[in-house]
């Protein structure tokens, strides 16, 4: 990377007008390599700058849908100033710093993806009146569209205020000026916490921890039933995560001669290609590492005739993930003992997936697939019946470890911050999508299962819709029987 000039641009300069000159010489970072700017040069960098003001912008394609959401918000909390911030940029190590993800809040009442944003809703009438708060394009007359760090040539170009009200159908304003009229507000104040301490901190005698916590909750229960648009970009995420694990599969013996990271490296490239993102750490567990339900670490061997445990999904550039887990042979043919493991993984898939329709209990899903497993878990010795007894006492947790599934979204684990009653406890609607993943995994030192088992983790996982008469499977693109499997990755081969 280059190393810059890093100038202390007043706060109250603004990218849209003319301003006064910096108030503070401009700070170097140390060991920089330029000692200041002369004011010719600093005069120089003002002008000879073409328009480039973007006109005649549509709104962006879900503008009618962010617009329904605020309404909801809106009628859900009358009187009441709502204040929800995108969150800021975090440093991963000195002066670089993470890529940035606006919070599942903003974005979603929004449409936008920038930094520092906030979304503010000021109550008008029976309703609510949104302003977006945002920072204005890098500022010239100052300097700091050259010289900050985070200025317009160092990072690129930010959209204007008068932009980002076309694209986003939101007045705009400039977000520097909110802390200040935050701190002069009155009457009942929420904000969505956890993502912009600053704007906590000027509203911080105006709000409880209770009041937001409500306001927090019930924007991931707006979440639990899925628009048009929403699912569309889920099925997005899906179509470009089945063309991972195709890639994937074309180059398992690349990562036989490598590691598990050839397997991320190739699936990432598919997501930042077709999409904005991984939507979550891949797993790309092989051997005994699909024993482990969260192996990010993706730094062990893959090894013919052991199994692949890949879990991934891509995220679509307006930020709804797929989430799909396939376990492969890594030579392409299951043995006797993957494949006993892998169909009662299968089994207890379909039955959990049977049971995803309207009207179900949440956990009807969850309770379907675990009484196959235990069934199969008795059958082979592994623990002692009935099956009613092992499912009662939870028998059967040691070897199927987590739930069968989860809500989701633009987060993976979406809606978290819902009520139990409406969700775990919850009934299922049209437009919800949830995964259905049950897992049988033996770990390598488990010494009360015969050693054949040891070290053999299998999951699958789809993404399923519930529909008006039932549900559909977004992943369906990827084979989940065994013998299909073992068919789909002979003809990936050739």
């Amino acid at each position: 990377m280059s190393d810059e000039l890093n100038p202390a641009v007043p706060d109250s300069a603004t990218a849209e007008g003319p301003e006064t000159e910096p108030e503070e010489p401009v700070k170097q970072r140390k060991n920089g390599l330029y000692p200041g700017v002369s004011d010719e040069l600093a005069e120089n960098m003002k002008s000879g700058w073409a328009d480039t003001e973007l006109r005649d912008l549509e709104p962006i394609e879900q503008a009618a849908h962010t617009a329904r959401r605020r309404a909801a918000l809106s009628a859900r909390f009358p009187g009441e100033r709502l204040v929800i911030p995108a969150g800021n940029l975090k440093t991963r190590s000195n002066d670089t710093e993470y890529p940035f993800r606006a919070s599942v809040e903003y974005a979603y009442l929004t449409g936008n993806q920038t930094e520092d944003g906030v979304l503010v809703l000021e109550p008008k009438g029976d309703g609510h009146e949104a302003t977006i708060y945002l920072l204005p394009r890098s500022n010239r007359e100052n300097g700091e569209f050259w010289l900050s760090g985070q200025g317009e040539l160092w990072v690129g170009r930010r959209h204007s205020l008068g932009e980002s009200e076309a694209l986003y159908g939101i007045p705009a304003a400039d977000v520097r000026e909110l802390a200040d009229q935050l701190r002069e507000a009155t009457g009942p104040v929420r904000v969505v916490r956890g993502h912009d301490a600053g704007i906590e901190a000027a509203l911080t005698d105006k709000v409880t921890a209770e009041r937001d916590e409500e306001l927090r909750v019930f924007l991931s229960e707006m979440r639990l039933v899925k628009d048009e648009f929403e699912i569309g970009e889920l099925q997005k995420a899906v179509d470009s995560t089945v063309r991972g694990f195709e890639d994937v599969v074309k180059v398992l013996d690349k990562a036989e001669a490598t590691s598990e990271r050839y397997i991320e490296g190739t699936f990432f490239l598919r997501a930042r290609v077709e999409g904005n993102d991984i939507g979550y750490g891949s797993i790309c567990a092989a051997g005994p590492h699909a024993c482990t339900l969260h192996w990010v670490r993706n730094d062990g061997p893959v090894r013919s005739g052991d199994l692949l445990l890949l879990d991934a999904g891509v995220e679509t550039h307006t930020l709804y993930t797929a989430d799909v887990t396939r376990t492969l042979p890594v030579n392409g043919t299951y043995s006797e003992i993957q494949k006993k493991i892998y169909d009662a993984v299968y089994d207890a898939q379909e039955a959990g997936i049977a049971a995803v329709r309207p009207g179900a209990k949440y956990r009807d899903f969850h309770d379907a697939a675990q009484r196959v497993l235990a069934e199969r878990l008795v059958e082979w010795g592994l623990v002692e019946g009935p099956v009613e007894r092992v499912l009662e006492l939870g028998l059967q947790r040691r070897w199927t470890l987590h739930g069968t599934g989860h809500m989701l979204g633009m987060d993976v684990h979406d809606c978290a911050a819902a009520r139990t009653e409406t969700y775990v406890d919850g009934t299922l609607e049209p437009g919800m999508v949830l995964t259905v993943e049950p897992g049988l995994y033996f770990q390598a030192d488990d010494l009360t299962v015969p050693e054949e088992y040891r070290g053999i983790g299998v999951r699958i996982e789809d993404d399923i819709l519930v529909t008006q008469d039932g549900n559909r499977n977004l992943s369906a693109g990827l084979p989940r029987r065994s013998a299909d499997v073992e068919a789909w990755m002979a003809s990936l081969k050739g």
